[in-house]
């Protein structure tokens, strides 16, 4: 498959896979399922192998499984799609996105069987309580309806576990002596032939680094790849904060951020699209990202304006730079995260505050992702058991001891001569007389009982604990000057860059499409690198834990595809 020469090495390979991610992965397993030869490449080292999904919670949305019905949970196609098409905002009549509806359509239809099913397949098992992500803040109208019903499956081992699986699966496959996989192979340029993709050109990195960046003294090897069908499983844009920049819609999210952290990899650079767009392929919704409002720096970063991304308490406060809650309409987590990025970037100073106290923290507080949450990870019971019963304490004392965002005070005036030793603007300072106002009448709230109740976070809190997965983790009725459960906490927080929504226009074969509409012959793509299927099947608005599978529904659907035309 391979030979050298002095100065390039070349490869030939009747398919090639660019990007080992799950959708990479995904597309070389049923790839050799149907007795086809592949060659994958990856840009990064082989201990990266499966890229950002290592560190996913591993959380998917599945329609109609024998999990929701074991919960109760009454769910159907239809009221899936219409609780999509409403949260996307797309027009159910219009041609302006037509390939990413038709996505929409398909994953509602296929994801069970061609993804939970798959899964199970292989061993993959999920928590046995579905978990009920974005809701909406209303449930009837286009840009506020979300999820009807739980439809977030979280995977038994978190992302973790089902990269490993697959990877297990693939080195493993019967058929392996029909796959190469190569590491370190950065793509550059794509090689073109009367108006068909065949093949690829990039160095080969030689001294792969243990962190994102290579050194400008690396040794790069350049390297040429012929190939009859190419699938692009490269992944978005949004680990390049020049790309985020270029391609941030202003008149949505507010003036580009300043302060914006990087939830994503640098390697997902966005600049395979610059270079497919340049040679007439279809590349759009760029400006749609889904990103996230609670964004801190990372205590451990291994690039720049690395961040976490947080899961909020919903009994805490939000707060805006000067300590006022913000308003009219309380901002809490597990609604709307399209419109907590929105609120956010349209503050003045683009940041925001999470005031709870220590009992609200250990109990609601949490960080995404599969390292961090070691019990769902490790697949632990008795970590699951502890957790429920005596919260993150792990997590919330990391994150006091080590992250820069994150103040505690005994009292609120040491908490808020701690905010503003903190603050990002040297001309706002955070208001000890606003924050004692909104905690007054707040704890008010509380105090009158539920019957008489007018805060809208407070009401949605006694909603989200009529659902079990919600209720063994939030709190009832917690005040936040409470001497009980001191000390006060403040989180600084802001957006943080996570996935492209956009991306490369896709059939629902997963083959690329170019500025007039028509299929691109020898070209695919999957994953984040498509926008998920269609350059946008999720519109301006996800439904959470779409992600992943929808990357190992393109995945498989592209190697589908090029087997269908191999016959």
């Amino acid at each position: 498959m391979a030979k050298h020469n002095n100065k390039t090495l070349e490869y030939v390979s009747p398919v090639l896979v660019i990007g080992g991610g799950i959708a990479g992965i995904s597309a070389a397993i049923e790839l050799l399922d149907n007795n086809q030869t592949v060659l994958l490449i990856d840009r990064d080292s082989k201990d990266k192998f499966g890229g950002m999904a290592n560190e996913a919670f591993g959380g998917m949305h599945f329609v109609d499984t024998p999990i929701q019905r074991s919960n109760g949970i009454k769910d159907s196609k239809q009221l899936a799609l219409d609780d999509w098409f409403a949260a996307a905002e797309f027009e159910a009549d219009d041609g302006e996105h037509p390939h990413a509806k038709q996505w929409a359509h398909t994953y509602i239809e296929r994801n069970k069987e061609d993804v939970y099913d798959w899964l199970n397949g292989f061993g993959i098992r999920f928590f046995p309580i579905v978990h009920w992500v974005e809701r909406g803040d209303y449930g009837f109208a286009k840009g506020s309806r979300g999820n009807s019903v739980p439809r977030y499956h979280l995977a038994w081992g978190t992302g973790w576990e089902v990269t490993q699986t697959l990877i297990k699966q693939l080195l493993n496959h019967k058929n392996s002596d029909k796959l190469t996989v190569q590491f370190q192979h950065k793509v550059e340029s794509f090689i073109w032939q009367d108006g068909r993709l065949v093949g690829c050109r990039g160095h080969v990195i030689d001294d792969a680094q243990t962190n994102s960046h290579v050194s400008e003294h690396s040794s790069k090897k350049p390297f040429s790849i012929t190939a009859k069908h190419t699938i692009v499983c490269a992944g978005g844009l949004n680990g390049n904060l020049k790309q985020v920049e270029k391609h941030w819609d202003s008149e949505c999210y507010g003036p580009y951020p300043a302060n914006i952290l990087l939830g994503s990899h640098p390697f997902a650079d966005g600049l395979l699209h610059d270079e497919l767009d340049a040679e007439g392929s279809s590349i759009k919704n760029r400006g749609w990202m889904w990103n996230y409002a609670s964004g801190v720096k990372h205590p451990k970063p291994e690039y720049d304006n690395h961040g976490l991304s947080i899961m909020p308490t919903r009994s805490g406060l939000w707060l805006d730079a000067q300590g006022n809650r913000i308003g009219p309409k309380p901002l809490i987590t597990g609604f709307d995260t399209h419109n907590l990025c929105k609120v956010t970037g349209h503050l003045p100073e683009q940041y925001t505050w999470q005031l709870m106290n220590l009992k609200i923290a250990h109990k609601e507080l949490a960080v995404s992702g599969s390292h961090i949450n070691k019990a769902f990870r490790n697949k632990s019971w008795l970590g699951i058991v502890k957790m429920a019963l005596r919260g993150n304490r792990e997590i919330v004392k990391w994150l006091i001891d080590d992250c820069e965002d994150v103040v505690i005070g005994d009292t609120l005036p040491e908490l808020v001569a701690a905010m503003n030793a903190h603050k990002q603007c040297a001309s706002t300072d955070v208001s000890l007389s606003n924050i004692e106002r909104d905690i007054q009448a707040y704890d008010g709230q509380i105090e009158r009982g539920e019957k008489f109740t007018t805060d809208d976070q407070i009401r949605k809190i006694h909603f989200l604990r009529k659902w079990k997965g919600d209720k063994v983790r939030t709190l009832k009725d917690q005040k936040i000057n409470d001497p009980k459960a001191g000390p006060f906490i403040a989180i600084r927080s802001r957006i943080i860059s996570r996935k492209s929504m956009g991306g490369i226009e896709t059939n629902t074969q997963s083959q690329a499409l170019n500025q007039q509409g028509q299929v691109i012959s020898g070209l695919y793509a999957a994953g984040e690198a498509a926008g998920f299927g269609g350059a946008g099947c999720s519109g301006i608005r996800s439904l959470e834990g779409t992600f992943l599978s929808l990357c190992i529904l393109n995945g498989r659907i592209a190697a589908q595809t090029i087997a269908k035309q191999a016959k």
